[in-house]
């Protein structure tokens, strides 16, 4: 043989090595990911916040992890998401954990609770104040995984038939109010009932609810609740930072590699920062055309409600810290964080924000 041609054959021959070792080394197994939610298609922000985290990890990984996508009821009720994924028949629910209170306490303080933590916070608690460490915790009794997937920020107080002056209009009023906040206003005297979002809008019209909270205005605008009531009350005392998460199969998520791990992960730190923007972004036009349009009459809750409120939140905190050792350790951990960050940004965000208004003559 040629020294040429020997020089062509080993070329040849070591490009065919290199690309039979490069490919195993490239090519990786496709991830089904059966993804279920609590929220209707295509709703504004918490739905579409959802479908956009299930295209992002698509378009993340290349194509490789795979989701189906369904809304609530599609595949199961909104409700039903937790237990579908616990199971194993989906992988993974994205949704408000304080919806799963009733499987064990400790996830309220997942969601969002009376007189809690706003987003900012939530995120340092998660982040950095042991809270991610305590929810996996949780999360293991039920072979669960979660991360933070979403935040809406402070919520409205919530849509009423008439003004609510003082605590005593709350006894007796049927509203719809999920988590802890529910049992907050039992403690008010009202009578909480938890519905999800569909079935909300024909409870309002209906008159089988006198008043609903459900997010802040881009959101409530889309559901029309001001058709069935005027009044219009702020801040939600019972949310003042409603954290949405992505939970998985425990089992699924740990035969994951450590890099699908960490991709997931990212995607769901990129929707939490994107779904909050968003809410920020739309929430102050929506409240104009409520407003404007819609004749919508707004109210803020008086001293006398909020301190109803906050002795109410301390008794059912109690009454939820002799629930478990893990419940009063989560409970505990919140507090902490609420004192230790809520200190601070009393000095720093609040005051700035409350003087730039001020001076700018921003309402």
């Amino acid at each position: 043989m040629k020294r040429r041609d020997f020089i062509k054959s080993a070329g040849a021959g070591g490009a065919v090595a290199a690309a039979t070792l490069a490919a195993p080394a490239i090519a990786k197994e496709r991830i089904e990911m059966v993804m279920v939610t609590t929220w209707p298609r295509d709703f504004p922000g918490l739905g579409t916040g959802a479908q956009r985290l299930a295209r992002n990890l698509d378009l993340m990984s290349g194509g490789r992890i795979h989701v189906e996508y369904f809304a609530a009821n599609e595949r199961v009720k909104a409700f039903d998401a937790f237990d579908e994924v616990a199971s194993g028949n989906a992988q993974a629910y994205h949704a408000a954990d304080y919806y799963w209170k009733g499987k064990h306490k400790g996830y309220a303080f997942f969601g969002s609770v009376p007189f809690g933590l706003t987003v900012n916070e939530a995120n340092t608690w998660i982040d950095w104040g042991g809270g991610q460490e305590l929810w996996d915790e949780l999360g293991a009794l039920f072979n669960i995984k979660c991360f933070k997937a979403g935040n809406n920020g402070v919520q409205m107080g919530g849509w009423f038939r008439k003004e609510m002056n003082s605590a005593d209009d709350f006894k007796g009023l049927k509203m719809r109010i999920p988590g802890m906040g529910g049992d907050v206003l039992a403690k008010m005297g009202a009578s909480p009932v938890s519905l999800p979002g569909s079935q909300i809008y024909e409870a309002l019209v209906s008159g089988a609810i006198d008043a609903t909270e459900w997010v802040g205005p881009w959101n409530d605008s889309f559901m029309k609740f001001y058709e069935a009531a005027k009044y219009y009350y702020w801040p939600g005392f019972h949310e003042p930072g409603t954290m949405e998460s992505f939970g998985m199969n425990k089992t699924w998520w740990d035969g994951l590699s450590k890099a699908d791990q960490k991709l997931i992960e990212a995607a769901c730190a990129l929707e939490n920062n994107l779904l909050y923007s968003e809410y920020c972004w739309n929430n102050g036009s929506s409240m104009v055309k409520l407003i404007k349009d819609h004749g919508v009459l707004l109210r803020e809750f008086s001293d006398d409600i909020f301190d109803a409120a906050g002795e109410a939140t301390a008794e059912v905190f109690e009454e939820y810290r002799a629930d478990s050792d893990l419940t009063a350790r989560i409970l505990d951990s919140m507090l902490a964080s609420r004192q230790s960050v809520g200190s601070w940004m009393n000095l720093s965000e609040v005051p700035f924000i409350r003087q730039r208004n001020r001076v700018l003559g921003i309402l």
